[in-house]
């Protein structure tokens, strides 16, 4: 059958609509916008507010060490609202979407808190530096505080009158095994002696006052506090200056892969960006004014 000029253009055209409607239908459709973002975007639908994918639903599960020493926690009670590191808990839950009462403190150990294996809590906040090394096992948020190491001695004693590194290389030193404070002892000062590594940071404070190491070195808020409340006849010698020209911070430490991470990330940086870091820090550390460098 033969068609006029005209009806074979029809035709044509026809088929060609139609052959662009199979094409349509068959092309991937755009998500919607909640779908298309990332797992745990602070603004797509894994992190609304009080709806994570948290341990407990509708609850927000924040560990700690015991016990949680000063400036960081106020009379041992992380649940208190009180001391830096508790005051930036309550903040970043509060971003997230919970209130205090659906707050629940949990007890870990420091070396626990970023060593390999499923973690039983959301985040953990304890004065966890972020590394490269431990990033390997878990995740952490952005940084919530800038820290510097800070070396304490008794007054009066040779370690006291130490003003560079090189003056620290003879003395028998101590920290918490596991921390920063103890990699700066072996990697920067590196001492004849062995250092002595504790298992808390009380432990290391008693080592210091009963004259079992001439010096510890610990965070300089912490450095602070211990000098001025509960080794009373000792003082700040210096800090470290930050190695590598970046400064050593502080992370909220999460399970690795955790589809939270954004969004406790995105809750940290907003903090920060508003504001609200500085004013806790001005609330509770204030104290920990400038030691001198030691170089």
């Amino acid at each position: 059958m033969h068609l006029a000029p005209s009806a074979l253009r029809r035709a044509v055209a026809a088929a060609t609509i139609a052959l662009l409607a199979t094409a349509v239908g068959c092309a991937p459709q755009p998500e919607d916008d909640s779908a298309a973002k990332p797992a745990g975007s602070t603004t797509g639908a894994a992190c609304a507010k009080g709806e994570l994918a948290t341990k407990t639903s509708g609850k927000l599960t924040i560990a700690t060490d015991e016990p949680a020493y000063e400036p960081w926690f106020k009379d041992d009670k992380p649940a208190n609202g009180k001391g830096f590191e508790s005051a930036v808990a309550y903040a970043v839950a509060e971003r997230l979407g919970y209130d205090k009462s659906a707050v629940v403190w949990q007890s870990v150990p420091f070396n626990k808190a970023f060593a390999p294996g499923e973690k039983t809590f959301d985040f953990d906040i304890n004065q966890v530096s972020i590394s490269a090394e431990r990033k390997k096992a878990v995740d952490f948020s952005s940084g919530y505080y800038d820290v510097r190491q800070a070396v304490i001695a008794l007054k009066g004693s040779k370690a006291a009158k130490a003003t560079s590194i090189a003056d620290l290389k003879g003395l028998k030193l101590g920290a918490q095994v596991g921390t920063t404070s103890l990699n700066y002892i072996e990697d920067v000062v590196k001492p004849t002696q062995e250092a002595a590594a504790y298992a808390k940071n009380d432990q290391a404070k008693s080592a210091l006052k009963n004259g079992q190491v001439d010096a510890i070195v610990v965070d300089l808020p912490t450095a602070f506090y211990i000098t001025a409340a509960e080794v009373t006849d000792a003082e700040i010698v210096g800090q470290f200056e930050n190695q590598g020209g970046t400064p050593e911070q502080f992370g909220l430490v999460l399970d690795k892969g955790s589809a939270l991470t954004s969004c406790v990330t995105g809750a940290v940086d907003a903090l920060r960006k508003d504001g609200t870091l500085a004013k806790i820090e001005q609330q509770w550390l204030s104290d920990a004014v400038d030691a001198p460098v030691l170089k």
